[in-house]
């Protein structure tokens, strides 16, 4: 027995000295791809060195004898510090990550086969500007410098997942670059999914008020009753059918409700306390570690550039230079159709068009897949557009039998200049210059506040498509494609497009809100982002008749719900103080205490507080138990509150509050009964997930944000090295937006919000300030690839100067190319 435990312990011992010894070499061959901030390096392709020098939050200020050389410098820098995320959205926009990650991605391979992105992206380099293309060509020389230095000096291959993942890595070229532009465009939008859901909607609610409820329009002048979608075809449509969705987290194609968002806006200098223009900017995506957003300042010769660009563009997204600042939101431009297409009955290779059946243009592509046999995709297109799968974004549950979806979005154009109209904005040197500059810009289509020394604007740019006035649906709903009145007739002009200049009040701004009040088909869009969020910028706005730079970053941090503020008096006026005594332990105690609690709230969504849970617990349960009984399955389809039809609810706006009446039921139910129910399954699900203590409750123990690695997030274990969580204060209709997830058992987690925060002062412009969500490294070894993420949290920034002695006095590293002789 002794010698059974002596052996066992020396078993036990040398398992233990191996795993070390296993933890040191994985630990050595990750650190080899740590960047060196701190060399001199001789690289082929520039016309003089370049110095990269790293501030203390390790944002690279590049500077260099021209400016083709600064675009290699920023190439070099994305390599260093993100090589692996341009890697796998380069992948992501070609269709080819399963040869990567196997079968579970073969589905996103396909829709981007047949988005074809990538091929329109190759035909585009040869219709930039000469300067955008010199930009281009460097830029890719700069991030092939990086990957030959790898390769050369065996840097650990670039990053710790390419020992995880064969993803050998071709030289970077310019398409790569625009195809990333076109990516964004993906990411960003969230039309098609719209359009189905209201179709989807429309076939279970033929009473035009009830889907003006449920899916209402932003406040404005009506809109003419439209057809109902069963009407639009002569084939019988499906009642209804269970639809799908593309959940890895891999995927680019976002749910409607999280395609984009953003806040910006703009003071003149006669609303400024120092007498100079102001503007702050905080673009909303998909949060992830890294995040999509990367701090860099370029020295051009017209003067130095500095603010958030994307790994893989060589452009600033948001940002300022010494004369101009800018910044984006979505513009929610309806710049995309869904289309039904007829198919011949006698040779499914043809569909109808307005002149008769014609012939699919077709192309096979074959798709590479790891560990599994390749796949043979057959790409059909028609006047339209792509023909997509009936899978996708539900199409299958809208589509008749012997018709296909296609789709036309201006993200498809072959001779897309968007990128030359970003690189020219970086060299305007006035508003008026910078309009004149983003002129080319097709997609995604954005708002672009801007200021100069004494100018502010705001301006809707990107391809704007020219709808006939007879349109079926107006855009909202998928047509029929073969009517030539449901065809797009080009695109509006530059002009047509909405443009605030010198308002007479000094603020412009925008919340992702409805921004003109237009007729179809000049209305820019029928499904805007923000109905809440501009309430309450609004009013902090015009609180104060001067701004300053902090006042800025206070509106930007503000997280008080003015749908909160709504919806509570609306669904609790029957409720306050009404109940009887009732025992400690039992559900009437539990909603009295819960109602005390949302007696005294203010409505601000404060990460320590209580009463933002149980708020947001309360009108999540009440839409689901308003809308379930009429909608059926498609009740999972809405996993974000909406306060209009709250509102509308409560309100009893032409007849809404008939959605409190259960349908199955004898009894009538009112508007308070489902309030009381809805409260009632609200505190069972947190005494569930939180405990009975509702006072001890927190916000933001359900409301973290979920800064996760896209592949290796889930991976047990390896998750907690890689994801970055943080408690979060703000929510849904917050200025501070925190977009709640929706989803599972975790629906209040924070998943896409503000990655970037800028606020530009021209009185001082050095006093500018800026932030990302979690650090300049894409490597989850470097000090880097959270440091900026605890500030983030805290609502703090970091300095943005163009002070070349600042960033050196502080630096964490200089890095210098020099030209190999």
């Amino acid at each position: 027995m002794a010698i059974f435990i002596k052996w066992l312990f020396r078993l036990s011992g040398a398992l233990i000295v191996l795993l070390v010894l296993a933890i040191l070499v994985v630990y050595y061959l990750a650190s080899r791809s740590l960047p060196d901030y701190t060399k001199s390096l001789e690289v082929k392709g520039i016309s003089a060195p370049i110095e990269i020098v790293r501030d203390n939050a390790n944002v690279p200020h590049i500077f260099a004898a021209t400016d083709a050389d600064v675009f290699y410098g920023l190439g070099y820098a994305h390599a260093q510090d993100r090589l692996w995320q341009m890697t796998v959205m380069r992948r992501t926009v070609q269709g080819r990550l399963s040869e990567v990650f196997g079968i579970r991605t073969l589905e996103i391979d396909k829709l981007l086969r047949r988005f074809d992105l990538y091929t329109a992206a190759q035909r585009s380099v040869a219709v930039q500007d000469a300067r955008t293309q010199t930009a281009l060509t460097a830029y890719a020389a700069g991030v092939n410098a990086r990957i030959n230095e790898i390769n050369r000096d065996a840097l650990g291959r670039g990053a710790p997942e390419m020992f995880l993942f064969n993803a050998p890595i071709a030289p970077w070229t310019p398409a790569d670059s625009l195809a990333i532009v076109k990516l964004m465009s993906v990411q960003l939008s969230g039309q098609l999914e719209t359009e189905v859901l209201r179709a989807r909607t429309s076939l279970l609610l033929p009473d035009n008020d009830r889907l003006s409820d449920i899916l209402p329009d932003a406040p404005g002048s009506g809109v003419a009753a439209l057809a109902s979608y069963a009407s639009l075809f002569d084939t019988p449509l499906p009642r209804f059918a269970e639809g799908q969705r593309i959940t890895d987290p891999l995927s680019p194609f976002p749910s409607k409700e999280l395609a984009g968002a953003s806040n910006a806006w703009a003071a003149a200098k006669h609303r400024s306390a120092a007498g100079g223009t102001l503007l702050a900017n905080d673009p909303h995506l998909g949060f992830s570690a890294p995040t999509i957003w990367y701090l860099a300042r370029l020295q051009l010769q017209d003067g130095g550039v500095i603010g958030a660009t994307i790994p893989g563009i060589p452009s600033v997204q948001s940002g300022r230079s010494e004369d101009l600042g800018w910044g984006v939101t979505s513009s929610y431009m309806d710049d995309l159709d869904v289309y039904i297409e007829r198919l011949n009955p006698e040779n499914p290779e043809q569909y109808q068009t307005p002149d008769g059946f014609k012939a699919f243009r077709t192309r096979k592509s074959i798709i590479q897949i790891k560990d599994a046999e390749p796949v043979t995709v057959t790409l059909r297109w028609t006047d339209n557009g792509p023909v997509l799968p009936a899978s996708h974004a539900n199409l299958g549950t809208i589509t008749p039998p012997g018709h296909v979806a296609s789709i036309a979005w201006t993200a498809f154009a072959p001779n897309d200049t968007t990128l030359s109209a970003g690189i020219g904005l970086m060299y305007a040197k006035s508003v008026q210059q910078a309009l004149s500059a983003l002129r080319p810009y097709v997609a995604p289509s954005q708002n672009v506040t801007m200021v100069d020394h004494d100018q502010i604007a705001l301006k809707t740019v990107g391809a704007m498509p020219r709808r006939s006035s007879r349109h079926q649906s107006q855009g909202r709903m998928p047509t029929p494609g073969w009517i030539q009145e449901n065809r797009w007739q080009g695109h509006s002009a530059y002009a047509a497009n909405p443009e605030f200049l010198q308002p007479l009040g000094g603020i412009v701004g925008n919340t992702n809100n409805k921004s003109v009040d237009r007729p179809f088909p000049l209305h820019v869009s029928f499904d805007w982002g923000d109905t809440q969020r501009v309430q309450r910028w609004q009013r902090l706005m015009q609180s104060r008749q001067v701004h300053t730079r902090d006042s800025f970053i206070e509106a930007q941090l503000d997280t008080v719900s003015p749908a909160a503020r709504t919806i509570l008096p609306l669904i609790a006026a029957d409720l306050w103080f009404t109940g009887e005594a009732a025992p400690d332990g039992t559900p009437e105690r539990q909603r009295q205490r819960a109602l005390s609690l949302l007696a005294e709230w203010n409505g601000e969504m404060y990460e320590h507080a209580p009463e933002p849970l149980i708020y947001s617990a309360w009108v999540r349960a009440l839409q689901t138990r308003l809308i379930q009984d009429e909608l059926g399955p498609l009740t999972k389809e809405f996993t974000h509150v909406e306060p209009l039809f709250i509102e509308r609810v409560f309100k009893d706006v032409n007849g809404a509050s008939v959605w409190c009446d259960v349908l199955q039921s004898a009894p009538i139910e009112t508007c308070s009964d489902q309030a009381r129910l809805a409260l009632d399954d609200a505190i069972l699900w947190i005494e569930e997930e939180y405990g009975t203590q509702l006072e001890s409750l927190r916000w933001g123990d359900a409301h973290q944000a979920t800064h996760d690695h896209p592949i290796l997030g889930e991976v047990p274990l390896l998750r907690f090295f890689v994801n970055i969580r943080q408690s979060t204060s703000g929510g849904d209709h917050t200025l501070n937006r925190g977009k709640t997830s929706g989803k599972g058992n975790a629906p209040f987690q924070n998943s896409h919000g503000a990655g970037y925060r800028g606020v530009y002062d021209f009185a001082d412009p050095d006093s500018s300030v800026f932030i990302t969500a979690t650090g300049q490294s894409g490597h989850f070894l470097s000090r880097h690839y959270d440091d900026l993420g605890e500030l983030w949290r805290r609502g703090e920034y970091i300095p943005m100067s163009l002070d070349a002695d600042l960033a050196r006095a502080a630096s964490v590293g200089v890095t210098l190319l020099r030209p190999s002789p």
